[in-house]
């Protein structure tokens, strides 16, 4: 036992939710009663991406990694690792398919298979502990711009290394940078936007609460070359954690003179607020996100002016993302050649991603622009679970589209994924296998985007509420063919006239799958069949004959007495009697019953 002996433990979200506080303070009360303290440092981190797993712990030296933790796992770790050095196995990650025992990062696919550019600190530093930071060449990009850089240097850097916008669109960011720079105005403005409101997106919200002084160091390089010198955080309130961590974080910064003026023993001042957004999904878009700063409701602006030259308090404001920003600090450090490594031609660098649905592996990833949907659902992911096929992958969010299976080796580009009828969006990338209707998951993008709808512009507040109804009607079994291609007409009407680009992709959804699986709707049209059985109206849960065992179980089960047979005799399921409940479906041990 030597004093460099750590105990790292996340504190993301995912994990504290998971009690990982609680196994935190388990392992301090251990430490110190097995009289180990001055030998064993514990530190809280932010996400090591393996949300599922968690809580995660990792011990050095040796680099152990032990998964779903609990406090009742503590003594055990403390007597047996920490004490004797004996690898606790029970607590080890086990492959999904060879069923084999890993001991660290370097050994499991889903972190061997990563690039990690923009995750480079999570899970390895303290956030709350700006030392830490420095000590991994925090702030330094900040120093190399102030004193061996000039604005324009920088703007040049950021223009050669070929990032674009990580919050969707996939704008160059040195371009927007220099149109700020250009802009005419003594007050300029930069923001971080970090209104991630994708349902399954967790990127930027993981990084804040990693790596918050990442994004703080790239607002103040983003503040010198530009001309300004206010910057403004705006992330929604939900996110208890990463406020917590981005405040702190804030004032750690000022305390070493990293923030406030003079900077580096210049003339440059910068600093940063915080400001709270309400959790509107519309306040992701730009000048949505602007109106809603200045205390106004969030809807958005027509564009031309473009924020760069008319945008907070109607001056040039310079608005990246999360994810954006903290790519910075390594282009500046490193140079552009080096990030140009990673990627591809068109998009250059690494791309994170929040992997979840119907996988093995779900959780934060990294992997460079043009990786395959291949590679990251099947050598990070680990393919799907329960022996089933995979689908489609939605990738986007609500913005985005569904990629068939057959289209698995597509690389992940920008420009590559919209020629399919999807985006690359903020980086939510939702798996699903043929247990899924597709249908079903357009109507689900589409209940959320109408609900999020500001209602200003009427392409978007009535016409997404018409494409509603009309898949509602069509998973109900009350579709019509006719439904079809007005599907389609009202979906491609709303994305051309809508003000901003809420309502602009919200069709997305319902025409990639339209495209790509065509055939399901018209099941659900034509044969009213949800091929799936997901939509309930359109399924038929029945019994099996050669299967029953004649237990009557489900009868006794059913809540509305749907079901009949007699004592010892095979069962019927009454279709017209059937809520589709599922209780007997569930309830059968034997596996006799099925949609």
């Amino acid at each position: 036992m030597t004093k460099s002996s750590h105990i790292l433990i996340c504190h993301g979200t995912a994990c504290v939710s998971s009690e990982s506080r609680e196994v935190y303070k388990a392992l301090e009360k251990a430490i110190d009663e097995a009289g180990l303290a001055d030998q064993v440092r514990i530190l809280h981190t932010g996400c090591f991406g393996f949300c599922a797993r968690g809580p995660i712990i990792l011990i050095h030296p040796g680099g152990v990694m032990y998964c779903e933790v609990s406090v009742g796992d503590v003594k055990e770790i403390v007597e047996e690792h920490i004490k004797k050095g004996n690898i606790v196995e029970r607590l080890l990650y086990r492959d999904p398919e060879t069923k084999e025992k890993k001991t660290g990062f370097d050994a499991i696919n889903f972190f061997r298979n990563q690039t990690r550019v923009v995750l480079r600190n999570c899970g390895q530093i303290n956030p709350d502990d700006i030392h830490e930071y420095i000590a991994k060449d925090g702030y330094k990009a900040l120093g190399k711009a102030l004193k061996e850089m000039t604005p324009n240097q920088v703007v040049a850097e950021i223009k050669k290394s070929g990032l674009r916008g990580r919050g969707g669109g996939g704008f160059p960011t040195g371009l927007k940078w220099e149109l700020t720079a250009k802009s005419s105005g003594d007050t300029k403005y930069v923001i971080c936007n970090a209104d991630e409101g994708d349902p399954g997106a967790f990127m930027d919200r993981s990084i804040l609460e990693g790596d918050p002084h990442s994004v703080l160091e790239a607002m103040a390089i983003a503040g010198y070359a530009i001309g300004a010198r206010q910057g403004f955080v705006y992330v929604r309130a939900e996110y208890a954690i990463a406020v917590e961590r981005v405040s702190h974080a804030i004032e750690q910064a000022r305390e070493l003179g990293l923030l406030g003026k003079n900077l580096f023993e210049t003339d440059f001042a910068f600093d940063i607020e915080v400001r709270l957004g309400a959790g509107a999904f519309v306040c992701g878009e730009e000048t949505a996100l602007i109106t809603s700063i200045e205390g106004n409701r969030g809807e958005p602006r027509p564009r031309p002016p473009f924020p760069a030259q008319k945008g907070l308090w109607g001056n040039p404001t310079l608005i990246n993302n999360v994810e954006t920003l903290a790519n910075i600090p390594a282009i500046i450090l490193n140079g552009a050649e080096w990030f140009t490594q990673f990627g591809t031609e068109r998009s250059r660098g690494t791309k994170v991603f929040a992997l979840a649905g119907k996988i093995n592996n779900t959780g934060l990833i990294e992997v460079p622009m043009g990786a395959t949907l291949r590679h990251v659902i099947y050598d990070i992911g680990g393919g799907i679970p329960d022996g089933k096929n995979l689908k489609a992958v939605q990738t986007g969010g609500p913005s985005g589209g569904c990629i068939p299976a057959h289209l698995l080796d597509t690389p992940i580009e920008y420009d590559t994924l919209l020629e399919l009828g999807s985006m690359m969006g903020s980086g939510g990338m939702i798996v699903l296998d043929e247990s899924d209707c597709m249908v079903d998951i357009a109507k689900f993008y589409l209940e959320f985007t109408r609900d999020e709808s500001c209602g200003k512009c009427t392409p978007c507040r009535i016409g997404t509420k018409r494409l509603l109804e009309i898949l509602e009607r069509i998973t109900e079994g009350r579709g019509k063919e006719d439904d079809i291609p007005l599907l389609q007409e009202l979906a491609e009407g709303i994305k051309e006239t809508s003000l901003c680009g809420l309502g602009q992709s919200a069709p997305n959804p319902v025409l990639s799958t339209l495209r790509y699986f065509k055939d399901e709707y018209m099941a659900h049209v034509r044969d009213k069949v949800c091929p799936a059985g997901v939509c309930k109206k359109l399924s038929r849960i029945r019994i099996i004959p050669e299967e029953c065992k004649k237990c009557g179980l489900c009868a006794r089960e059913c809540p509305v007495g749907a079901i009949k047979g007699k004592p010892r005799e095979t069962h019927e399921i009454d279709p017209e009697k059937c809520t589709k409940c599922e209780a007997c479906l569930k309830k059968c041990p034997f596996g006799a019953i099925r949609k």
